[in-house]
């Protein structure tokens, strides 16, 4: 799993409880370092905050799916209709707003890892 969040201690947080489930997790702080973890690396899932520095989450998300079908969850701090339409339509799979529990988080990548994983 890949985190791109620029919030340290926000992303250093998400990655100690999903290590915790279990996760293999990849930690980036802005645009560009994540669409380079994602390059080098095979997530199963990012987590992509909306605002970064040096590239946006929107940006971002565009580059990733010209070659990939990875699922991807927009992480945002905006909750406008028109901000998660325009995530969605870049490609997000879904959009969670900040502050969510780790509950929901947890729900929502077992909802997508499911839907996208190959039965067995």
């Amino acid at each position: 799993m890949l985190v791109v969040e620029d919030e340290t201690s926000l992303a250093d947080t998400i990655a100690f409880l999903l290590r915790g489930d279990g996760f293999d997790v990849a930690v980036a702080n802005t645009g560009p370092e994540g669409l380079e973890a994602f390059r080098t690396g095979t997530p199963d899932l990012i987590l992509l905050d909306l605002m970064l520095p040096g590239m946006n989450g929107l940006e971002v998300c565009r580059a990733i799916r010209r070659t990939s079908r990875v699922p991807i969850i927009m992480v945002t701090a905006r909750t406008g209709e028109t901000e998660r339409t325009v995530g969605l339509a870049a490609g997000a799979d879904d959009y969670l707003t900040k502050p969510f529990s780790i509950a929901e988080l947890r729900a929502r990548i077992s909802a997508l890892l499911r839907r996208t994983s190959p039965p067995g």
